[in-house]
């Protein structure tokens, strides 16, 4: 079972601010700040953003992206538009998708420095 994420950022008040808008439909808040980083989750920080100052955007085929599960397709869809909102990027908008062993809802948003983020719900 993974414990936590992390993703490097090259601003990291640009990106507090991005993922606080995208990360509330999914029940995630700031729970930790320390100099360089900041965790969000729902009890523990779960997902951590990492100051990387003058990092280049990461490439939008390095094939990596970090799944997040989401409540309802209305907390997908609020993830997605969020994202847009606060300048991400679409990389899949909001619909219905076969995985290998059941059907889900999800959608999938690249940050300003090119992480590619999927949030999931599954039919119950």
């Amino acid at each position: 079972m993974i414990d936590h994420v992390s993703i490097a950022v090259s601003d990291l008040a640009r990106s507090a601010i991005f993922y606080d808008a995208v990360l509330a439909p999914l029940d995630f808040t700031r729970l930790a700040e320390r100099e360089g980083t900041i965790g969000f989750g729902k009890q523990y920080p779960e997902f951590w953003l990492n100051l990387r100052p003058g990092m280049e955007a990461v490439p939008d085929g390095t094939g990596i992206h970090i799944c997040l599960r989401a409540s309802s397709r209305d907390a997908v869809d609020a993830f997605h538009a969020a994202a847009l909102t606060q300048g991400g990027r679409d990389a899949g908008a909001p619909a219905d998708r076969q995985a290998q062993m059941t059907t889900y809802y999800g959608a999938f948003i690249r940050d300003q420095d090119g992480n590619k983020i999927e949030a999931v719900t599954f039919p119950r």
